[in-house]
C-alpha cells in the first residue's frame, strides 16, 4: 500500500461534508498592461516578478480599501486586523506537499518587494530551513488522522481566531492573514475554485488561472488580448454580493492599469503612474539583467 502523503493526511483531517455558506465569483481581466508592467519590473530590478506577485499586490490594495474583509470573527464578533497580510501557497516535493509563505503589510510593499520576499521564503521552505514549517511537518507526520482533526481545529481557533502564538508548535498569530492566494495557471488550467480551509480561518481564497490569448471586444471591435480568469471563494459572513463586486472592481482597476501602484521614477525619468516608452524599457535593460522566464 502506498504511504499517505502529509498533504493528503492533512486534507482528510481538515474537511468534512460542506455545510457553510460561501460566495463564489470569477473575474476575467485583460492582462495587456499587467504583462507589460511585469516585464518592465523584471528589467529594472532583475527580480523574477510574476503575475502571482502582481495579483497579490492588487488583492492587498482591495483589502485595504474593504476593511470588512480584512479581519476575523471571534466570539460572534467581527474584529479587523491591524495590517493587510497575504499568504501564498508554495508547492514542495513536486506537488506532494504544500507550505505557506505569508507577506506582512502587503498593501504597503511594491510588487518587486513582494517578489523578493516570496523568493526568500520559498527558498527556505525548499531547503528545509523554515523552522516553523519543519516543526509543523514533524507533528503532522507523527499523529494519526483521527487525532489531527481536533488538534487542527483547536490550534486554528487559538491562532486564527484568538490571535495566540504557539511558538513550541511553530505557529504564529493569524498565520494565514486575511487571504490565501494560489494558482492553477502553472498547470495549464484556465480556472478553478479554492476550497475553504477551516483551520486557516481566512475569509478570502483567490485562485489564478492561466494567462492565454482570447477574443475580446475593445471599443466595439473584436480583438485578441491576453486574459486571465481570477476566482474567489469568500466567507459569506464577511460580505455579500454587492461588497464582493466592489472588491472585484478594485482588483480589475489595478490589474488593467498597474502603473498606478508606484510613484518611483522609471529609467527615463517618467513616473510609473503611466506606461514608460519603449526607449525607457530598453534603457532599464542595461541596468539589470533581464529575466526571460514566462510570467505565471
Amino acid at each position: 500500500m502506498k504511504k499517505m502523503t502529509t498533504r493528503r493526511k492533512l486534507a482528510i483531517a481538515t474537511w468534512s461534508s460542506p455545510r457553510e455558506g460561501n460566495i463564489y465569483g470569477k473575474l476575467t481581466v485583460d492582462m495587456t498592461e499587467s504583462l507589460r508592467y511585469i516585464e518592465h519590473l523584471r528589467r529594472v530590478s532583475g527580480e523574477k516578478v510574476t503575475v502571482t506577485h502582481l495579483v497579490g499586490r492588487a488583492v492587498a490594495e482591495a483589502l485595504a480599501q474593504a476593511p470588512g474583509l480584512n479581519g476575523r470573527i471571534f466570539l460572534g464578533r467581527y474584529i479587523p486586523h491591524d495590517t493587510v497580510d497575504i499568504t501564498y501557497l508554495v508547492a514542495l516535493e513536486e506537488g506532494a506537499d504544500l507550505a505557506k509563505a505569508k507577506v506582512h503589510q502587503a498593501d504597503q510593499k511594491s510588487v518587486v518587494d513582494i517578489a523578493k520576499e516570496l523568493r526568500e521564503l520559498a527558498g527556505r521552505l525548499h531547503k528545509g530551513k523554515d523552522e516553523n514549517f519543519e516543526k509543523n511537518k514533524g507533528l503532522l507526520r507523527l499523529l494519526p488522522t483521527w487525532l489531527l482533526r481536533p488538534l487542527i481545529w483547536a490550534t486554528g481557533y487559538l491562532t486564527g481566531a484568538m490571535g495566540i502564538q504557539l511558538k513550541a508548535m511553530g505557529l504564529e498569530r493569524f498565520p494565514f492573514g486575511s487571504c490565501i492566494i494560489t494558482s492553477v495557471g502553472m498547470f495549464g488550467l484556465d480556472e478553478g475554485y479554492a476550497p475553504p480551509t477551516p483551520f486557516a480561518r481566512v475569509p478570502v481564497y483567490v485562485l489564478l488561472g492561466s494567462v492565454a490569448e482570447r477574443p475580446a471586444v475593445v471599443d466595439g471591435q473584436l480583438v485578441v488580448r491576453p486574459q486571465m480568469t481570477i476566482t474567489a471563494t469568500i466567507d459569506h459572513r464577511f460580505l455579500d454580493g454587492f461588497q464582493g463586486g466592489v472588491l472585484a472592481k478594485i482588483v480589475r482597476r489595478v490589474l488593467e492599469n498597474p502603473w498606478q501602484l508606484d510613484s518611483a521614477k522609471a529609467p527615463s525619468g517618467e513616473l510609473l503612474g503611466t506606461p514608460p516608452s519603449q526607449a525607457a524599457l530598453e534603457a532599464g535593460a542595461t541596468k539589470a539583467a533581464p529575466s526571460h522566464t514566462k510570467a505565471e
